[in-house]
């Protein structure tokens, strides 16, 4: 990308960010005089806010148009999932300022504020890229992200019409159990996934740079040294190579999987609430939700019929005939035994073997047990 270019996204991110903030300041205002949730016409003071400021007009009008529909669209979700006595400003999910150097710089660009012409791409504003392409587009796009990561590399991130690519069939079934000491348990031990740990094997090389950063760290108010930036730089490809690493085993997983069986039951595992526990660092070079997400992505791509399953009492209840224990097995025991039936399996075996019982996708192995409904007790 040219020097001109790059200044030019710049700007424009500058001037998206100062609309941004505009909007959370006149929402608050709005808020504290007592308006209906601290609505505002914003789409209207756009119009106000160009024409008082010339260093605004001189950026495209859609890049700022949309940071309103997001602001909006974060405004609105937020005052209806979150109903508290709490000020506007401290309630989560509430949109906040954007400071320029944490916020992330990303434009946004609808149909009509882009084009593409003779390989380069042509944004509102008069701005000008060369893009260098990864594959062709299999369709028009109807929208484009421009992001720049943490390394300094620019991205554009089009929104086209993808068209499914079925395979072909193999009357295969499989359930799937996340956990931490293996990344996933699955009903066919050939189609497991260990726990890569890459962020374990990378964790040394990263704690030097954050350290030669925490050497160089600049006092406030004075210019970062050539020193604190290299470093810097060095920690971000760091987590870069990590994040890629994760990315790249988890699609290759998903891609074996959806290959191999038409039907997958997955548990629909939310893994937020190990941040707080003390497998924390564990569970998130495990990358669950990112492993979960690109299995959802391929089999929607290839069209498999992949079901998600309430994760409540998976540990607890049999694969086998459905019966549930009395208490929670604690995770120190990894061995699951039904009372009821005698059947021995490993923890997280069985829980995937559970998965693919209350989807429906196998009920005729479960003896004297019903997938939606509680389990029938053996007559004495």
């Amino acid at each position: 990308m040219s020097s001109t270019a790059q200044l030019a996204l710049l700007s424009e991110w500058d001037r998206g960010r100062w609309v941004w903030n505009q909007c959370v300041a006149e929402s608050r205002a709005a808020h504290t005089a007592g308006e209906k949730c601290g609505f505002v016409p914003l789409a209207k003071m756009l119009t106000g806010w160009r024409s008082k400021h010339e260093w605004l007009r001189q950026g495209g009008c859609m890049p700022q148009q949309q940071t309103i529909r997001d602001f909006t669209k974060a405004h609105s979700k937020a005052l209806k999932d979150v109903k508290t006595g709490l000020p506007m400003r401290r309630r989560a999910g509430m949109p906040q300022f954007k400071k320029k150097d944490l916020a992330s710089l990303t434009l946004n660009y609808t149909r009509r504020g882009f084009r593409l012409k003779d390989g380069r791409l042509h944004l509102g504003g008069g701005i000008r890229l060369t893009v260098v392409w990864s594959r062709d587009l299999p369709a028009d796009p109807s929208s484009v992200r421009i992001y720049q990561d943490n390394l300094g590399h620019w991205y554009a991130s089009f929104v086209v019409q993808a068209e499914g690519q079925p395979l072909p069939e193999t009357g295969g079934a499989i359930g799937i159990d996340w956990g931490v000491k293996e990344t996933a348990t699955t009903t066919s031990d050939a189609h497991d996934l260990r726990h890569p740990e890459h962020g374990k094997k990378t964790a040394g090389k990263v704690a030097r740079y954050q350290r030669m950063m925490a050497r160089r760290r600049p006092k406030p108010g004075r210019a970062a040294s050539k020193g604190y930036r290299t470093a810097k730089r060095l920690a971000a490809k760091a987590h870069k190579k990590i994040a890629r690493q994760r990315q790249d085993t988890a699609r290759k997983w998903a891609k074996r999987v959806v290959t191999e069986f038409d039907q997958i039951a997955v548990e629909d595992f939310r893994p937020r609430f190990l941040a707080k526990s003390t497998m924390a660092r564990k569970a998130a070079d495990a990358a669950i939700s990112a492993t979960k997400h690109e299995l959802i992505n391929m089999a929607r791509k290839h069209a498999r019929d992949l079901r998600l399953v309430n994760p409540a009492h998976t540990t607890m209840d049999c694969g086998r005939c459905g019966a549930r224990a009395k208490h929670a097995l604690p995770l120190s025991e990894r061995t699951y035994t039904c009372t009821a039936c005698g059947a021995v399996s490993p923890r997280d075996k069985n829980s995937a073997r559970v998965m693919l019982v209350r989807a429906g996708l196998n009920p005729a192995g479960v003896d004297r047990g019903r997938p939606d409904g509680p389990p029938v007790r053996r007559a004495a």
